[in-house]
């Protein structure tokens, strides 16, 4: 579904962009100099992406263990479910754009080499 969302990512030149098309970047509504609420994601995208992704999560949060090392520490610092589970959802749009943008199979162990 995703590749179909995105038209084989041939629009998008970085997982931000990615994020931000599917409607699960954090933003925070401001008018002038008050600040309304708190942030929430920015629900432009397609939702029905954001239900899959949803729903990938949280089988994620389960099975990938770069995605429950993050959900758990989000949740040790005071986030709520919902707020980690998204947090996930991001974190699996990095790896799929990485993993498409690189051309290679998925590795959960990989590390990237830092300058």
């Amino acid at each position: 579904m995703l590749i179909v969302f995105t038209q084989g990512f041939k629009h998008t030149q970085n997982h931000r962009q990615l994020i931000s098309f599917a409607g699960l970047a954090p933003t925070q509504y401001s008018s002038g100099s008050s600040i309304q609420g708190k942030p929430r994601i920015y629900k432009r995208g397609g939702k029905n992406l954001r239900d899959v992704l949803y729903m990938c999560s949280m089988n994620a949060m389960k099975t990938n263990p770069a995605c429950k090392a993050l959900y758990d520490r989000l949740r040790a610092n005071g986030k709520t479910g919902k707020q980690a589970l998204i947090a996930v959802c991001n974190k699996l749009l990095k790896q799929v754009f990485a993993v498409v943008k690189n051309n290679s199979l998925y590795q959960p162990n990989y590390c990237s080499a830092k300058p």
